[in-house]
C-alpha cells in the first residue's frame, strides 16, 4: 500500500487516534478537511477582530487606506494591522479555494 511506506508509525497512529479511522487512505483526507476547517475559521475570526476594531469590511478600510482617509496609516500599528489583516483576508480566499478539492 502506498501510505506504508509515506506516513511513519507515529504519523499513522496520530491520524487514526485523530480522525478514528484506522485506513490511512480515510483518516488523511479527514484530518486535512478539519486542518482546512480551523485555519479557515482562524482566518474569519482575525478578519471579524479587525471589523470590529475599525469599524468596516476589509474592502472598505483598503479603499480608505488608498484613498488616505485612515488616520495615522503610516504609524506602525496601523500599518501592522493593514498587512496582518490583508493576510488574514488572502488566507481565506486560498483555504477556501483548497477546501473545495475535498467536496
Amino acid at each position: 500500500m502506498l501510505y506504508e511506506n509515506v506516513i511513519t508509525k507515529p504519523v499513522y497512529r496520530v491520524l487514526s487516534n485523530l480522525t478514528q479511522e484506522k485506513r490511512p487512505e480515510v483518516a488523511l483526507p479527514l484530518a486535512l478537511k478539519e486542518l482546512l476547517r480551523l485555519k479557515l475559521n482562524e482566518a474569519k475570526e482575525r478578519q471579524l477582530a479587525f471589523e470590529e476594531k475599525y469599524g468596516i469590511p476589509f474592502d472598505a478600510f483598503k479603499t480608505a487606506w488608498d484613498a488616505d482617509e485612515i488616520a495615522d496609516r503610516h504609524s506602525y500599528p496601523v500599518e501592522r494591522d493593514y498587512w496582518e489583516w490583508e493576510a488574514a483576508v488572502t488566507d481565506e480566499s486560498q483555504l477556501t479555494e483548497m477546501a473545495t478539492q475535498f467536496l
